[in-house]
């Protein structure tokens, strides 16, 4: 067996007694394999379904535009007919109005550029909120594909116009292209985008602009890891490199890890790494100017707060932090915790098992383990009935319906999951909803399933699904037991 990193050892021994305990589903039950017409379901409701025209589906971003709610949707690559223009289109970005979440209207598809991938992340900021942007307008930042970022005038959601393309990407070490789950802070106008950089030992690392006028975009400096920067020697930690990057307050969240199996030099294990954002965008004072930013290990350790390291076959996919948890494990102290996603990658368990560990980061410079929440693969026979089993990642909002009570974990074919978290330490699960399959759903080795890939929700609180394999978005809501934990914390 291969030997594990000396910090496993360490997660083992702190972790052992909690991790006796696996989250169970909230009713112990057989599901059968899905079909179509069917959804399977636990304290949720469906509320619609749009089929986003058959495009596979990344990630949902809501936003409240006006009087009007906005779910943006990013894609992954393909084509597909779209009905509005009659045309044959590149998978790039759906923009759908959910103002009347029974009834969603699609309002126009941004195609992707045709070899480029699609356009799998979005994110909007309104032009009001941006330090120096037009605040009449509305932004959406994506994706291109592997190739760029760029930002549309989404003002008219039905009419989008191309603004600018932020940057290109450049291959990295290995001679690599890519890009992924970007976040951008509409209050001070800073995105941390997830991109490929020449000379780097990672094909994604961070690369921050200044976006507060998004046609105007102003580079401040790349990150990474420790031992991915240009020059560094031996195997570069964190896989393919950062996932995504999550910000609350002043602190950045970042997940590393999918697997690269060894290949272009590169270890395999997940990172978890807290950093903090001051540090990272204002560097070190006590160098000058023109070496605060530069690519040294010195320069990324600077604003490093913790970093864990996950066992060599766990990867990092979304890192989201819970903060100011009064009276987990017991007594009324304050306590700090994140959720660390593990994200599966093969169809039908052809991997070990992913998991979302819950992390207690109360001394930031320790991250320490205290839980694992999985769901039983016995309660839906899911490593056989098609696809990808495992958790994905979490919701990204931080709206106060949900914040610090409930988390939703997207599952591939086990659907969404809902985790009580008031107690971050001891979270269970509450409610779940699989979607029905249905004429569109794309099989997986021969067999239809559903494949729930990122979860989203609003202020008003509906929680947005979209699925990987061509089956469109679908809206649901909580019932009944999980229900009440939003109305009555």
């Amino acid at each position: 067996m291969r030997r594990l990193r000396t910090t496993y050892a360490l997660f083992l021994i702190v972790a052992m007694s909690q991790w006796a305990f696996t989250a169970e589903p909230g009713k112990a039950q057989k599901l059968r394999p899905s079909r179509i017409g069917e959804a399977r379901k636990h304290n949720m409701a469906l509320v619609s379904h749009n089929d986003l025209q058959g495009r596979s589906a990344y990630q949902p971003i809501i936003h409240q535009q006006g009087g009007r709610w906005i779910a943006y949707v990013g894609h992954h690559w393909g084509n597909a007919f779209n009905p509005l223009t009659k045309q044959k289109e590149p998978n790039g970005t759906s923009i759908v109005d959910v103002t009347n979440p029974e009834n969603p209207v699609y309002l126009h598809h941004i195609p992707g550029r045709p070899g480029r991938r699609g356009a799998q992340m979005a994110q909007v900021c309104d032009g009001k909120d941006l330090p120096r942007a037009d605040s009449r307008k509305v932004y959406l930042l994506r994706t291109n594909g592997r190739a760029s970022h760029e930002v549309w005038d989404v003002t008219s959601p039905g009419s989008p116009t191309f603004v600018k393309t932020v940057v290109e990407t450049k291959e990295d070490h290995w001679g690599r292209r890519d890009t992924h789950k970007n976040w951008w802070d509409c209050k001070s106008g800073v995105a941390y985008l997830v991109s490929s950089v020449s000379g780097w030992r990672a094909v994604r690392v961070m690369q921050i602009f200044n976006l507060s006028d998004p046609s105007h975009p102003v580079f401040i400096r790349n990150y990474g890891l420790v031992g991915q920067e240009p020059g560094s020697t031996g195997r570069a930690p964190g896989g393919r490199g950062l996932h995504e990057a999550v910000l609350y307050g002043n602190r950045l969240y970042l997940a590393y890890g999918t697997s690269d199996n060894g290949v272009y030099g590169t270890s395999d294990n997940g990172v978890f790494q807290i950093v903090d954002r001051d540090k990272l965008l204002n560097g070190n004072p006590s160098l000058p100017k023109e070496r605060r930013f530069s690519d040294t290990s010195e320069n990324l350790l600077y604003a490093q707060v913790g970093l864990f390291k996950m066992p060599y076959y766990w990867g990092g996919h979304t890192a989201f932090p819970l903060i100011g948890m009064r009276g987990a494990s017991g007594g009324n102290k304050v306590r700090n915790f994140a959720a660390l996603v593990s994200e599966s990658t093969r169809n039908e368990c052809d991997e070990p098992r992913h998991v979302v560990t819950f992390f207690d980061i109360t001394n930031e410079r320790k991250p320490t383990p205290v839980f694992k929440y999985q769901v039983p693969e016995s309660s839906g026979n899911f490593c056989k009935v098609g696809g990808r089993f495992g958790p994905h990642a979490t919701n990204w909002s931080f709206t106060k319906v949900f914040y610090k009570k409930i988390l939703f974990v997207s599952y591939f074919n086990a659907g969404v999951r809902a985790l009580d978290v008031r107690n971050p330490a001891q979270p269970r699960e509450v409610a779940f909803f699989i979607p029905a399959t249905t004429e569109k759903t794309a099989p997986r080795n021969g067999k239809i399933a559903i494949q729930t890939n990122n979860v989203e929700v609003d202020d008003r609180g509906f929680i947005y699904l979209v699925d990987r394999a061509n089956t469109g978005m679908h809206i649901v809501e909580l019932k009944g037991a999980a229900r009440k934990i939003i109305n009555h914390p």
